[in-house]
């Protein structure tokens, strides 16, 4: 029977939405403490994350050994995976989008293959299937 891994983190908010702001922590301890605002989330002033910042981390790693999972699967596996993620947000609307934009390194694979294992990887990453509404 697989083993059950629960990851967790937390916000401690202070404030109401518009001029509050809150600090979101990682069980794991894996990275620092965050900021987060609603002026990050809405406006996107920088120095802060955003719930959908962190979606897009989740996602392009994910995404990542996933992918490198189904290329190892067909006998290609890759040198190198890169992910990157884009969530888009509009406020009053919520997430309308998630790009993702990949580069690998993998020998011996055409480009046909490729996008094929890439679909693939698109259904084994259970952060794509929870994100599959946008």
């Amino acid at each position: 029977m697989p083993t059950t891994v629960n990851s967790s983190a937390s916000t401690v908010w202070e404030g109401d939405l518009a001029s509050g702001s809150g600090r979101t922590t990682v069980a794991s301890g894996a990275f620092a403490t965050v900021d987060v605002s609603w002026r990050s989330r809405a406006e996107g002033a920088g120095g802060q994350t955003t719930p959908e910042e962190l979606i897009a981390a989740a996602h392009a790693s994910c995404y990542s050994m996933a992918l490198s999972h189904e290329l190892a699967g067909k006998g290609t596996p890759p040198t190198r995976v890169e992910t990157s993620a884009t969530v888009a947000f509009v406020a009053g609307e919520g997430i309308t989008g998630i790009a993702l934009t990949v580069e690998a390194a993998v020998p011996g694979i055409s480009q046909e293959d490729f996008l094929a294992v890439a679909e693939a990887a698109k259904v084994g990453c259970p952060v794509s299937a929870a994100l599959a509404s946008v």
